[in-house]
């Protein structure tokens, strides 16, 4: 048994260095080819226009479309600075370019500061919400505040990623 081992093994080490040979002479010959050499660079120059003046295409075609640009909303509190008690608080929802934006809901909830519950509303053709809230400040507390996130409307490309300004309560 051992000897048929030691024969097979010996039959693959043939065949392994017959094809490093035939390899080696395939590299050679590759390697003289200066055909090979200098054709290369000039499909690698070819290839690479190519792709650039095609990527400048798609990206032109892409450009023109409106629907993928997506724009960051922002709520502008009035008032910012308010006390605890019964409130009125008017939220102007705007997108990147200070436009007001209709029928995007706003919410409010209490962060440091409680609030009974979570306020919402809905922003009129103006861009504003108005919603009534209850702050308190717990137990030695001066201060707290009030988060405002908003839900975009489903149309319009809208997003509200970023965090928007919190409406602060002050102790009175």
């Amino acid at each position: 048994m051992v000897t048929q081992l030691r024969s097979r093994v010996a039959v693959l080490r043939r065949r392994i260095a017959a094809v490093v040979a035939a390899e080696r002479r395939r590299f050679d010959e590759l390697r003289r080819d200066d055909r090979a050499i200098e054709g290369l660079p000039v499909r690698l120059v070819v290839a690479l226009v190519v792709g650039v003046a095609s990527l400048s295409v798609m990206l032109e075609m892409v450009s023109g479309v409106g629907g993928l640009a997506m724009s960051e909303l922002d709520v502008r509190p009035e008032p910012e600075v308010t006390t605890p008690g019964e409130q009125r608080l008017r939220l102007t929802v705007v997108d990147a370019d200070g436009r007001p934006v209709a029928g995007a809901t706003v919410v409010v909830t209490g962060e440091t500061a409680d609030i009974d519950g979570v306020a919402t509303a809905r922003t009129n053709e103006n861009g504003t919400a108005v919603v009534t809230v209850d702050p308190t400040l717990g137990p030695n507390r001066e201060q707290g505040t009030l988060a405002v996130s908003v839900k975009p409307p489903s149309t319009g490309g809208y997003v509200d990623r970023r965090g928007n300004t919190r409406v602060l309560v002050i102790a009175g």
